[in-house]
């Protein structure tokens, strides 16, 4: 009986041990978790680096030449809360996801719909806005025809490289040919000067070409495709940023902060003054 005391005891004395250590290690791992978030950079630098690319209303420069949109208050306001400056740094898309993954930016806060191939490489919080894709068309190139006329050789589509709607429109017209810009402006140009027959966008940004130029471009359908969220971007193995940015999109949801900003931005013509034309 004492033996089998003696060894029950040394056993417990050794699971004890063992789960000390395994509780110091997870907690030295937590710690170090911690202090390599993008959370703990951030707060040193003073400062959040953000990664965006330029496409109206999300982001855009003024007649001054400053950035103003969607994802700039958004931006700011982000950092506004966290006690830090904000630095906008914009990217073209193609490159967007590389230059996250690089560390040339803290976060990507760009109108980035959460996919499976993207979501390999990055990770996404809670979406924080939403919107659909809807066709942007020239009327004289288009007259009569039906979406399934769309899929045709015939027929050219006009995108910017990289984003959702180039994705879209393969899938939807594969028979179409799809020609590829850095901008959507570029994309736009090409439907106005006849090149294209038409474009994907998220709205308003279809409506308000539609509205800007109503002898040449119209919105077909009044259909809105693929209707998803968008997220932020952050590198991976990153559980801080995640948890903090989702409570951020979630208080700023529940508050209507977001739904304000959206509003103003994809509802208001108000803004519209103050960009080129």
């Amino acid at each position: 009986m004492n033996i089998v005391r003696r060894v029950s005891s040394a056993a417990l004395l050794l699971s004890l041990s063992v789960l000390g250590v395994s509780s110091a290690w997870a907690q030295q791992a937590s710690q170090a978790l911690s202090s390599d978030s993008a959370i703990e950079t951030i707060k040193k630098r003073g400062a959040i680096k953000i990664g965006l690319s330029i496409f109206k209303p999300w982001s855009m420069r003024d007649k001054n030449g400053e950035l103003i949109g969607f994802e700039l208050d958004v931006g700011n306001k982000l950092a506004e809360d966290m006690g830090v400056e904000a630095e906008f740094i914009p990217t073209a898309w193609d490159g967007i996801i590389p230059a996250l993954v690089a560390g040339k930016f803290d976060v990507i806060i760009s109108g980035m719909t959460t996919t499976p191939q993207r979501n390999l490489t990055i990770n996404f919080t809670d979406p924080y806005a939403y919107s659909g894709l809807t066709i942007l068309a020239n009327t004289k190139m288009t007259e009569g025809m039906a979406i399934e006329d769309f899929n045709s050789s015939d027929v050219t589509f006009a995108a910017r490289r990289g984003a959702t709607p180039a994705t879209l429109i393969a899938e939807m017209f594969p028979e179409a040919e799809l020609l590829l810009f850095d901008e959507d402006g570029a994309a736009t140009q090409e439907i106005l000067n006849g090149k294209a027959h038409a474009t994907m966008a998220a709205e308003p940004t279809p409506s308000a070409e539609a509205r800007r130029y109503p002898d040449v471009l119209n919105v077909p359908f009044d259909t809105a495709f693929s209707a998803t969220g968008e997220s932020f971007g952050l590198r991976k193995s990153d559980p801080d940023a995640i948890n903090f940015f989702n409570n951020w999109i979630n208080m700023h949801t529940l508050n209507g902060w977001l739904k304000e900003r959206n509003d103003y931005w994809f509802r208001g013509v108000e803004w519209e003054s103050e960009v080129p034309e």
